[in-house]
């Protein structure tokens, strides 16, 4: 009997399988058919397929005990077309199947951190990504918490795991992961593309706001402007994918090698006076014009929080008034003999001393956030680590 090749191909075409994998399921579930059939004569068969022909041949096997080939003729049963037609479809199907999966698995291994387009599937409770032939689970945990995601919308996610399961292979999508960011950055800026713009470091929250420190590796290319593009144009570009409203607020900030500049560059859009590093407990001491310490923190300080994880270092910020009476203080407690030169109390009055030079100086920065809602001072870089494909400042 003879087969039809052009079949095959298109089998090929609608499943996206190789054809001499499609030809090999055909042949094996072929020879499952016969073994099942009642003209069965031997223990096993093979069927081979002519590549270009079509024709079928198939062979009937005698094995030993060990399960090894002791003869081999070539088997010409009655009707056996009729016999594939009814006992070998579903094989067949189950084998494409399979083979389908694993090419499912071999297309996406390895491809965490790449961004993916797709259709918004709501199925009972889940949410699904369906892109063509397969689909991506976006579980709820890894959704934007303030973004609706409505059935048949398109939406873009990134992958940050591809598991292999019995039923083939399970894609897992995110849209709160930081490596979004990083992919929408290089899809809107061809200067990331083409490694003369670099993402050293993000940090997000998603639906609310994110960081991203860029570097340059061309003298005559500004990567915040890069990043920004014309009028904005690339920044809200990205904004829109990362929220359907655009309310993740973005901060495209510059890289700098130097802890203190960076740390200064990380607290945009404040205005920073001064940086001090303590590289012993990684506390970075912040002072910034008073007007814009309430800036500098953020809503519920979010903009410290965000900048301490994206340098690494403990940030605790001081307005220039609260600073300069927490100097004078101290200044007047060391004069006393009270203190000594690191500021270590000398006796019960030196410490009772620093707690007032403290209180004075917090009262004045209770006073400069008098009119605002934020009352954090300081942030830690307290974000679990991520697996992101940008480097990381050192802590």
């Amino acid at each position: 009997m003879k087969i039809d090749i052009d079949a095959l191909r298109q089998i090929e075409r609608d499943k996206s399988i190789d054809f001499l994998t499609v030809v090999e399921a055909f042949e094996n579930a072929m020879a499952s058919a016969y073994k099942r059939s009642a003209q069965a004569t031997a223990d096993e068969a093979r069927v081979t397929v002519d590549r270009t022909t079509g024709e079928v041949t198939l062979y009937a096997q005698e094995l030993d005990d060990d399960g090894n080939v002791v003869t081999e003729w070539r088997e010409e049963p009655k009707d056996f077309g009729r016999i594939v037609a009814q006992t070998a479809k579903q094989v067949l199907l189950q084998r494409l199947r399979e083979a389908e999966r694993e090419a499912t698995y071999g297309e996406f291994v390895g491809r965490e951190g790449d961004i993916i387009a797709g259709t918004v599937s709501q199925q009972n409770n889940v949410t699904l990504v369906e892109l063509g032939r397969t689909e991506a689970l976006l579980p709820y945990s890894e959704q934007v918490p303030n973004e609706r995601l409505e059935h048949g919308a398109h939406t873009r996610a990134v992958v940050i795991e591809v598991r292999k399961q019995l039923r083939g292979a399970q894609i897992v999508a995110s849209r709160t992961h930081p490596a979004l960011v990083v992919g929408l950055f290089a899809l809107e800026v061809p200067e990331i593309e083409e490694g003369i713009v670099e993402i050293k470091g993000i940090a997000r929250e998603a639906g609310h706001r994110t960081k991203v420190a860029v570097v340059s590796h061309d003298p005559d290319v500004d990567p915040v402007g890069a990043c920004v593009g014309p009028a904005g144009q690339r920044a809200r570009g990205v904004q829109k994918e990362l929220h359907a409203e655009e309310m993740e607020r973005i901060d495209i900030v510059r890289w700098a090698d130097e802890p203190e500049q960076l740390v200064g560059n990380a607290l945009s859009p404040a205005k920073v006076s001064q940086v001090y590093l303590y590289p012993e407990d990684g506390t970075a001491l912040v002072v910034v014009p008073d007007y814009q310490l309430s800036l500098a923190i953020g809503r519920e300080g979010q903009n410290a929080r965000l900048a301490a994880r994206l340098t690494g270092w403990r940030i605790d910020i001081k307005s220039e008034t609260q600073f300069a009476e927490e100097q004078r203080a101290f200044q007047e407690a060391f004069e006393a003999g009270l203190i000594d030169e690191y500021g270590n109390p000398l006796s019960d009055e030196g410490a009772k001393a620093i707690e007032a030079a403290f209180e004075s100086a917090e009262a004045v920065r209770r006073s400069a956030l008098e009119d605002e809602s934020d009352d954090v001072a300081s942030a830690d870089p307290d974000a679990a680590p991520t697996d992101l494909p940008v480097q990381h400042p050192p802590a």
